[in-house]
């Protein structure tokens, strides 16, 4: 059954089988402080168990405008490295967990915002989408993954470029930098990404589990090492009950074939 649990800085909704959890700090910008991390690890936690795709997105005007500055200056070095190193940990559930994200994108994707984005699976930007890395100018670095996650979207040299000048780049470059992999029209971003995320989890869940955690980590071995981890799980996924009802139904024509784009 369909069910809704709404805090005051994070949502949790559940549609037959994907999870919404929306960023609920308006007023912030949706800004991230130690509570709304502690949220989201609780509303990724639920959804891995609940849900088989989930979509991330923000309330209000923007997505999410960064790290809450107010906590950050009152650290010290080790609270510094410990707080990096939680984001680091609640992130990766969404990364490397057994579920598809994908993220809605509006307004501010800035800083903390674009790391948290960039830990989903895909992202959806609609066109008042705007992003930025300001950590340069605010006299700090990256500490929520940004400088893996966002670097190998984008390309070191770009992520170099935003941090050292503030450069902002906006919806209508989001694709040609890999910031998103899809740009709507204005208000459209939530409806688009709950349409893919619907249709990740009518997928088998092996394969799905497949792609999102096999092939980051095959991108970091090399040639000869990706090709033979890629045999042991092309076996794997293809000899499971699941795969291969779904291949049987392909083969007696009982499954939905692909269409042409535009057809």
């Amino acid at each position: 059954m369909d069910s809704t649990v709404t805090g005051d800085i994070v949502t949790y909704e559940l549609k037959g089988n994907v999870a919404l959890v929306g960023l609920n700090r308006a007023e912030k910008r949706n800004a991230i402080s130690d509570r709304v991390v502690e949220a989201l690890a609780v509303a990724i936690a639920r959804a891995e168990r609940e849900a088989r795709a989930a979509v991330l997105f923000g309330y209000g005007n923007h997505f999410c405008a960064g790290l809450d500055l107010a906590e950050h200056v009152e650290r010290s070095p080790i609270e510094g490295v410990r707080n990096s190193r939680r984001w680091h940990a609640v992130f990766g559930g969404i990364e490397h967990g057994t579920i598809p994200w994908i993220s809605a994108l509006h307004g501010a994707v800035v800083g903390g915002g674009l790391e948290l984005a960039a830990s989903t699976h895909i992202r959806v930007a609609d066109a008042t989408t705007f992003f930025a890395l300001p950590e340069g100018q605010r006299g700090i670095f990256v500490g929520g993954g940004g400088s893996v996650r966002v670097a190998r979207l984008t390309g070191v040299a770009r992520m170099t470029d935003m941090m050292l000048t503030g450069r902002v780049v906006p919806a209508a470059s989001a694709e040609a930098w890999n910031l998103a992999q899809y740009v709507v029209a204005e208000g459209e971003a939530l409806a688009k990404a709950t349409e893919l995320a619907e249709a990740a989890a009518s997928n088998a869940e092996l394969s799905n589990y497949a792609v999102i955690n096999a092939l980051p980590r095959i991108q970091d071995m090399a040639k000869e090492d990706g090709l033979f981890v890629e045999s042991f799980i092309a076996s794997f996924t293809a000899t499971s009950p699941e795969a291969e009802e779904r291949l049987r139904a392909f083969l007696e024509k009982r499954a939905a074939r692909l269409k042409a784009p535009g057809a």
